[in-house]
């Protein structure tokens, strides 16, 4: 095909054409010319306006305050909570703060500060000319920005009094010159440091340290990536990307964190495309109470009032509460230290005897297991981690750790191998899991006043509360509601049955046959001396007898709220529930059946001295009262009768002056130790484990509630009884409403022994 032809007069008027137009790159070229000119004529005037501002704003500004501000900042309107004599037990601040230096800081919270708040950080001296020059444009697109540095922001949130926080051109230039101060001062690393230790995170925490541990319970320095960044998003709204409350909202800001520290290099694309879809795993951990003489209670102390001030419109942080509470200083400073110092003794115990290749006991006493301890070179439970393996595996795969790198994106394999290898991380790992726990918390049985709680032997190793939170078999210590439910269905305390192992079917056909700790001795024996010796084999006949159905009602009547399992095996405490309850379910037996509600705040006082709150008291009568004193006395013989598995605390502890009736509790393996101890004036419940129930006393001496948790009660009550007065009177419980006679002289209604009895 053949070019067109053009005349020489066509191409003459083309050329002129094509040399008069103008192109889209001659409209370009000409707009950025007239846009530079226009940002230079900007930059001049704002540099002019900037050094009369300067000049203006430094005699208005003055000397910027001295780091002593920053180091002890005043706490104003705290809410304080209080003992019933009138100690000090918590402090809730509006500002929570824990501060630590820049090299204890995560180095993924600098990124992903930095990242996302002022990437030129490192670059510019306080002010960002380059941010505030586009300020114009993104504020002509509706894009409200303020062009403030990290310095800036550090500026205000530490001299707000003198800067404010209106918007205003003298507020911005304040900030400005105090920008450029606080950079000629410090280092960009004391910026970082300072600005990390004066933001708020929301729930009181001030600081990325009180952060850290409010939201996952942790150190600043053990932030993953994700963690930082839900953290660092927050800054941007404490209460539209709180993590707890909006968790969804978190997540979103989150990613938009870490999307910014993939664009700067921080972090993998493969990470974030792993963690973009994946929830927020925050929690709310109180930091306030960590000091506390009652660190447990008070955290129970203020989830409680936080609800209650959500109720009433009262911000608990800022309105100046006093709160009087139930707890007994003096009695929580002994049962804080007894039992830390028992609990140790016991630690030793286990320790030693999981370092035996067969289960072996050495002694009765403390002193050969302590000694052995000390010993050069010995290694803590070496015979569970040589013998189980897989013990220390699944704690490895149920760890924290394992989950965070399995979030990343690598194998199951390689993650398990890499933390088998980690000596440092195996060590506290295991020291972690091998740790004997305890709880203990008594109740004024005639008020339901608490007056004191430990949940636990160190809030810094572990938060887990052992008195409200954990739920473990209760073992024996459920018996008397076995032999409560037969009392009140005509049974008498001393009616015999016989000290036999008996088969029980079901209706499929499984087979129940409980034994004794020890033999059963084929003997009768009254219900008295069986509560008391707490033989199984009696109380498997009476939950036959008086039916699961009916021990369960009781049970509830006194206090229990947990979900009980209506079988017969209930009655022998295979049914999870708290210390709380059943040290609740006690002080309703000691209080002659009638059941108080659980108090622990007794007033709430504004900053004015008026009252906002008292607790209105309803007693509910659950038991009659001849039913109730039998099982008093009846739980007297565990602690008096020669032959009493509490027998301990009259003789060892001297404590047989004062009327004291209790029960001994162990679960199957001994994985759980319980005992409680009931006074007309002071209820006490204890328990002693491990927090895995997998892991267990290595003996069955040791392994007894009459040998472990036994020894904290008795060691508080020693204690108390020598050394205070008031807590512990010389008041006796009443007396059983009748006379007893003599036993039954034959075995009408008893289980013959070599039946097997369908139920």
């Amino acid at each position: 095909m053949s070019s067109p032809q053009y005349s020489p007069e066509e191409l003459e008027r083309y050329f002129k054409h094509a040399e008069n137009r103008v192109t889209k790159e001659d409209v370009a070229r000409r707009a950025r010319r007239w846009a530079w000119t226009l940002v230079l004529s900007i930059f001049s005037v704002t540099l002019v306006a900037l050094l009369a501002l300067f000049i203006y704003a430094r005699g208005v500004l003055g000397d910027i305050p001295s780091t002593q501000e920053l180091e002890n900042p005043s706490i104003d309107l705290a809410t304080v909570i209080m003992s019933a004599d009138s100690v000090e037990i918590a402090r809730f601040g509006r500002k929570n703060r824990s501060w630590t230096l820049f090299e204890d800081i995560s180095p993924n919270v600098i990124n992903a500060l930095v990242d996302t708040e002022d990437h030129r950080f490192y670059t510019h001296w306080g002010i960002d000319l380059y941010r505030l020059m586009t300020v114009p444009y993104h504020m002509l697109r509706g894009d409200r920005q303020g062009a403030s540095t990290l310095t800036m922001q550090l500026a205000r949130n530490l001299y707000n009094t003198q800067i404010g926080r209106e918007v205003t051109i003298e507020r911005k230039v304040k900030e400005m010159i105090t920008a450029v101060e606080l950079e000629r001062r410090y280092t960009k690393n004391e910026i970082i440091e300072m600005y990390l230790n004066t933001v708020e995170f929301g729930y009181n925490a001030f600081g990325i340290e009180s952060a850290a541990r409010t939201f996952y319970n942790v150190s600043s320095a053990a932030l993953e990536p994700d963690e930082a960044a839900v953290l660092v998003g927050l800054l941007n709204g404490i209460t539209l990307y709180n993590p707890v409350r909006n968790p969804e909202n978190a997540r979103r800001r989150r990613n938009v964190v870490l999307s910014r520290m993939v664009a700067q290099g921080h972090l993998s694309q493969a990470y974030y495309d792993e963690i973009r879809d994946q929830p927020v795993d925050a929690q709310f951990y109180s930091q306030s109470i960590t000091n506390s003489i009652a660190p447990h209670f008070a955290d129970y102390v203020s989830q409680w009032v936080q609800k209650w001030a959500e109720e009433q419109d009262v911000d608990v942080l800022s309105d100046g509460l006093t709160i009087y509470t139930t707890i007994n200083a003096d009695l929580q400073r002994i049962a804080y230290t007894e039992v830390r110092k028992r609990m140790e003794m016991l630690q030793d115990v286990v320790d030693v005897e999981w370092s035996f290749d067969e289960p072996t006991l050495i002694s009765t006493d403390f002193e050969p297991y302590i000694e052995r301890s000390q010993r050069a070179g010995f290694k803590p439970f070496a015979k569970l981690f040589s013998q189980r393996a897989e013990l220390t595996d699944t704690w490895i795969t149920e760890s924290p750790s394992y989950r965070r790198a399995m979030r990343r994106g690598q194998s199951a394999t390689t993650v398990r191998d890499s933390l088998w290898g980690d000596q440092a991380y195996l060590d506290s790992l295991r020291a972690i899991k091998t740790r004997l726990e305890t709880g203990l918390v008594a109740i004024d049985p005639t008020t339901g006043h608490i007056k004191t709680w430990i949940g636990g032997r160190d809030l810094d190793t572990d938060w887990f509360d052992h008195v409200a939170s954990a739920r473990r078999q209760a073992g024996s210590t459920f018996k008397p509601f076995v032999y409560l439910a037969a009392v009140e269905n005509g049974f008498s305390s001393y009616q015999q049955l016989r000290d036999s192992v008996y088969e029980y079917v079901d209706v499929v056909g499984n087979v129940w046959a409980p034994e004794n700790s020890g033999d059963a001795t084929g003997q009768l024996m009254t219900l008295r001396e069986a509560l008391a010796r707490s033989k199984n084999t009696v109380t498997a006949q009476l939950m036959y007898r008086v039916k699961p159905q009916n021990v369960a009602f009781y049970a509830r009547q006194l206090g229990i709220e947990s979900p009980l399992a209506e079988v017969l095996s209930l009655g022998l405490g295979t049914s999870d529930v708290t210390l709380l309850e059943m040290t609740r379910a006690y002080a309703t037996m000691a209080n002659q059946g009638i059941r108080n509600e659980p108090v622990a705040v007794t007033r709430i006082e504004n900053r004015y001295g008026q009252v906002l709150y008292e607790p209105v008291y309803d007693p509910v009568e659950t038991l009659s009262e001849a039913a109730s004193n039998q099982i008093i006395d009846m739980l007297r013989g565990v602690i008096q009768d020669p032959y009493g598995t509490g027998i301990r605390l009259r003789v060892q502890y001297q404590l047989g002056a004062y009327d004291l009736a209790g029960k001994t509790g162990t679960t199957q393996n001994s994985a759980d130790g319980w005992f409680m101890m009931m006074h007309p004036d002071l209820v006490i419940g204890s328990w002693v484990g491990f927090n895995d129930p997998r892991l267990t006393f290595r003996t069955d001496w040791w392994g007894q509630g009459a040998h472990n948790a036994l020894f904290l009660v008795g060691d508080v009550m020693r204690t108390v009884v020598d050394s205070t007065e008031g807590i512990i009177t010389e008041r006796r419980f009443p007396e059983p409403l009748f006379l007893p006679g003599p036993a039954p002289s034959t075995e009408e209604g008893v289980v013959d022994p070599n039946q097997r009895r369908n139920w």
